[in-house]
């Protein structure tokens, strides 16, 4: 990585810093922005230069099916993950996180695309107003109303999550898409305790929780190499993006949406559409677990 992008990427992370309301607490996530309507102008954080410099790997994407390769030595993905490493919900001003202690190999995933075994560090969801949009990536620019991201770090080559964000190699994410059917069972945990984080900066405790729950039986995949979608956008992620969604009912899409960007005391605002615009593929392939032909 050249001297000057590690200068404006360390420019970036200073800003961000600046922007949290809890200093103490480190941001996970990245990110206290939002975007109020789907076609209506886009947040000031968007409408701002603030990209990687020179990047080529941003992300949301939309996937093609028809034009992603099918790769033959991609491996199944395993997930391990230990429910007494769950340790909170926060609502940090953008989304809320579920955050894992991440501090042993208890939590991780191997195999997939990846060369080594990640840890996960906590995982988030990003939504709409109305069911019509609320993903951050599209399938042959079909939105979701939801999408889960589970977001992993590079134990074995880095020694902090701080230090792997920085890193090409860096990160691993999960891509889950959420789809209005029946009630998840498995969700529902979650969303009986959000109301105690209605409010931007507050915590709970939430321990013994499987995320494996939300995480479709379907082994198919796409993969990607991609970015953060928040600031400070680090082209450090290796995009894992399942191809089957889960099924939430309204009640719980609503749950999500009763949350605040705003802190007690503040004038109110809805959490929704808290998701980063698409962004160019450019000269990147997408590659898939599975043969795109024999897609719907």
């Amino acid at each position: 990585m050249s001297g000057v992008k590690v200068t404006a990427l360390g420019r970036l992370c200073k800003q961000l810093k600046s922007l949290r309301a809890v200093p103490a607490r480190p941001c996970s996530l990245a990110a206290c922005s939002r975007k109020n309507t789907r076609n209506a102008a886009l947040h000031p954080l968007w409408q701002s230069p603030l990209t990687i410099p020179g990047g080529t790997r941003q992300s949301p994407i939309n996937i093609q099916w028809r034009d992603s390769v099918y790769d033959p030595f991609l491996k199944p993905l395993k997930i391990s993950y230990d429910p007494t490493t769950c340790l909170h919900i926060w609502n940090n001003g953008y989304s809320f996180l579920v955050e894992f202690d991440d501090s042993a190999d208890r939590s991780i995933i191997v195999g997939g695309p990846l060369e080594n075994q990640y840890r996960l560090k906590q995982f988030h969801f990003h939504w709409g107003a109305i069911n019509d949009w609320g993903s951050e990536h599209t399938v042959d620019s079909k939105f979701y109303p939801a999408e889960l991201h589970l977001v992993h770090w590079n134990a074995v080559d880095y020694p902090s999550f701080e230090d792997a964000v920085m890193e090409g190699n860096g990160l691993a994410v999960i891509g889950v898409f959420l789809k209005l059917g029946a009630r998840h069972e498995g969700l529902q945990t979650l969303v009986d305790a959000l109301p105690a984080v209605r409010h931007k900066d507050t915590v709970i405790e939430f321990d013994e929780f499987d995320p494996s729950c939300l995480i479709p039986s379907c082994p198919d995949y796409w993969t990607y190499a991609g970015s953060l979608t928040t600031p400070p956008l680090t082209e450090s992620v290796t995009w894992i993006i399942k191809k089957k969604p889960i099924e939430v009912d309204e009640d719980q899409l609503e749950a999500f949406r009763m949350l605040l960007f705003t802190s007690d005391g503040e004038e109110e605002r809805r959490m929704v559409d808290n998701f980063r615009p698409l962004q160019p593929l450019m000269n990147r392939t997408v590659r898939s677990s599975f043969r795109p032909q024999l897609g719907p």
